[in-house]
């Protein structure tokens, strides 16, 4: 149930964009993003504005040439996303906000409990997502069984 303090806590007032990060949400993300490369040249890009272009983009489900030009330009944006997703940085942030906010509410940090519903089940008694692919892929054909083939096969023998 929302409470006055929940409310508080959600507010979004005071910031360029609703899915900008606050100052405590910053705190809390920002120990988890890796540093520079040693050796290169030194970043100059605000690693803050990048996350905010990231959750901008996410929030609105704009396109990557709708982004408001005071966030970082789209191409490094993405890149960082890009860069992000391979090295595991995203999913190390999830799964750090995620165990915290599951303790904050009181609860064990992984759960114990999983539902699963009836299409779940389905997919994963065929093969899940391997069976999806299957059906979607267009069937190989053999050059053997192609007209073409059998054709100049017999013309030049």
């Amino acid at each position: 149930m929302w409470k006055s303090e929940h409310r508080r806590a959600a507010e979004r007032r005071g910031l360029r964009y609703p899915s900008d990060l606050s100052d405590a949400e910053w705190a809390l993300v920002e120990a988890m993003i890796p540093p520079a490369k040693r050796g290169g040249r030194k970043r100059t890009v605000d690693v803050r504005e990048v996350l905010n272009g990231i959750f901008y983009v996410l929030s609105t489900g704009c396109q990557w040439n709708a982004l408001p030009t005071d966030l970082p330009p789209k191409s490094t944006i993405y890149d960082y996303l890009d860069l992000w997703d391979w090295d595991g940085t995203l999913e190390r942030i999830h799964e750090a906000l995620y165990l915290a906010v599951r303790e904050q509410a009181g609860r064990e940090a992984s759960p114990t409990v999983a539902i699963i519903d009836a299409q779940s089940a389905k997919g994963a008694q065929k093969g899940g997502r391997r069976s999806i692919r299957r059906g979607m892929t267009r069937a190989r054909r053999s050059r053997a069984a192609s007209g073409t083939f059998s054709s100049t096969r017999s013309a030049s023998c």
